[in-house]
């Protein structure tokens, strides 16, 4: 039997991710911002749409633990939902985790691309999406996802795919090498300790004032980084034997091959050129007249390193009322406390101060509830402030995770009994694992990060418990663990009391409310 993993590290699971990008409402809002038809997920984030006996059919490609494509499933009940991963433990991990909260509208398969590709028993699907996929295999598993989306991604469909870029990684290809060199010559040792072999050879050749760290400033930034993820992500990310970087114009040709065009970018920051581009860059990317290669200029100008797109097959476009009835009727929630919202943002132009005149009547606004745009332009508070302003605050607060687009209010109350089953399974693996950092919100129709403090608050809550703290120290107690505060472990168990009192509060006044507006409380 042929190697299975295909040069893909499988000795260590990925690290559980949600990947909001992928949710439709986020998909939608990013195609309508370029004037792209979002009528493959009008079904997803409508209850008009999902009644009209027509559900999203959406298929995840590499999903490793499934975790984005159970929220997904949870958030769209009427959807169906399938996805695929070669890896046995994560496929086995993420059907008992379906099976618990009772999604029965998602599956997942253990298959390689190729027999994904040749299963007779699959839909056309409105949505494929793989993240974290394509520049991590091999020539031939990237031909057999084009296959995959001629054959199976409808007329009208749309495919979210990222991946990593040039410029952006350039400085660092030669890090990547050396890291992926040593650890093949260390087989013999456990994946771990192979990274952290090699993290400490860079470590040394930075100390020795190697020439490559002293022309290259990056490159000692991004090793203090690595230093910091957990292991199994380094591995997946800097180990396998397929490590691809590419221009945006060569994806592009590639995906033409399977009938499909840009659309948008996934990412809504990379929507408001102010932000990203001096006048200069704008005026010079307005020259190129071809959409590829001014994707790829523009990848120069901002020095990108990891794009999320979205490629269509069959790209429409919209009229300019058709967007702007689109975009007004689309709603926004927040998904961080009002309180701990920011207004100093890192861009690629460099840190920004947000406008508080704007920013804090819209942030204001969307704490009471989530509301569409067109609601929030109809209060006195941004009448003022014009459409254009308070369109572009909701786009920069999205990407830098502070809002989301929302579903409608009748599909969020049909998503809250699943988004309920899931988030019980959630809560109760928190007693044991601090691994999953996610809730789902059926307003949003996929995970908001929650650690995991504040779920065990949560799942007290919910059982009745009346002393909050003391519940969450019973659980960590009976497990031998202690908080960590400062950098410094606390030991007894009035000072983790103390401590676990001082979260509830934060708890109760800032996350709670916050949870009960995304529906998850």
């Amino acid at each position: 039997m042929s190697d299975w993993t295909s040069g893909y590290v499988a000795e260590l699971e990925y690290a559980q991710g949600v990947y909001r990008e992928m949710a439709p409402a986020l998909l939608r809002l990013n195609l309508l911002l370029k004037q792209a038809d979002a009528q493959a997920l009008e079904a997803a984030s409508s209850s008009s749409g999902a009644s009209s006996g027509k559900p999203l059919r959406y298929a995840e490609l590499g999903c490793g633990h499934g975790l984005t494509a159970m929220m997904i499933a949870a958030g769209h009940p009427g959807a169906e939902v399938h996805a695929t991963d070669f890896n046995p433990t994560h496929i086995a991990g993420a059907a008992r985790m379906a099976a618990q909260a009772g999604l029965t509208n998602i599956r997942f398969y253990e298959h390689s691309f190729a027999e994904f590709l040749a299963a007779d028993d699959l839909p056309m699907f409105d949505v494929v999406a793989l993240h974290g996929v394509y520049s991590w295999i091999s020539d031939e598993n990237r031909a057999l996802i084009r296959d995959f989306l001629y054959a199976r991604l409808r007329p009208g469909g749309l495919c979210y795919i990222s991946y990593n870029v040039l410029p952006g990684w350039a400085p660092a290809m030669p890090m990547r090498k050396l890291m992926l060199e040593l650890g093949e010559g260390g087989r013999a040792q456990p994946m771990i300790a192979r990274v952290d072999g090699a993290l400490d050879f860079l470590g040394k050749l930075q100390k020795a004032n190697a020439g490559y760290f002293r022309h290259n400033p990056t490159a000692a930034t991004r090793l203090e980084g690595m230093r910091k993820h957990s292991r199994n992500y380094l591995a997946h990310e800097y180990m396998n034997r397929h490590w691809n970087l590419f221009y945006h114009c060569d994806v592009a040709r590639e995906l033409a091959e399977a009938k499909l065009s840009f659309a948008a970018s996934a990412h809504a920051g990379d929507q408001v050129d102010v932000v990203n581009l001096t006048p200069d860059q704008q005026q010079l990317l307005a020259s190129v007249a071809d959409p590829a290669m001014r994707e790829t200029v523009r990848d120069f100008c901002v020095n990108q390193q990891f794009r999320r797109d979205i490629f269509a097959k069959g790209l429409l476009r919209l009229g300019q009322q058709e967007q702007a009835a689109a975009l007004g009727a689309t709603r926004f929630a927040l998904t961080v406390p009002r309180a701990n919202l920011t207004l100093k943002v890192s861009l690629p132009v460099g840190e920004v101060n947000l406008q508080p005149g704007i920013y804090e009547p819209v942030a204001d606004a969307l704490a009471d509830q989530p509301r569409t745009l067109a609601e929030l332009l109809a209060l006195p508070a941004l009448k003022g402030i014009g459409h254009h302003k308070v369109l572009q605050a909701l786009v920069i607060l999205t990407a830098g995770g502070q809002a989301a687009p929302a579903q409608d209010a009748p599909a969020a109350r049909a998503a809250k009994p699943a988004c309920d089953r899931l988030n019980a399974v959630l809560m109760e693996r928190a007693r044991t694992a601090a691994d999953i950092t996610y809730l789902a919100s059926p307003v949003v129709g996929c995970g908001i990060p929650l650690d995991r403090f504040s779920q065990l608050f949560l799942l007290g809550r919910k059982q009745g418990q009346k002393n909050l703290p003391a519940f969450v120290w019973s659980i960590l107690a009976a497990q031998g663990q202690r908080i960590v505060k400062e950098e410094k472990t606390l030991q007894t168990p009035e000072d983790n009391q103390a401590e676990l009192k001082t979260r509830e509060q934060d708890f109760v006044e800032k996350t709670l409310p916050l949870l009960t507006s995304l529906g998850i409380a």
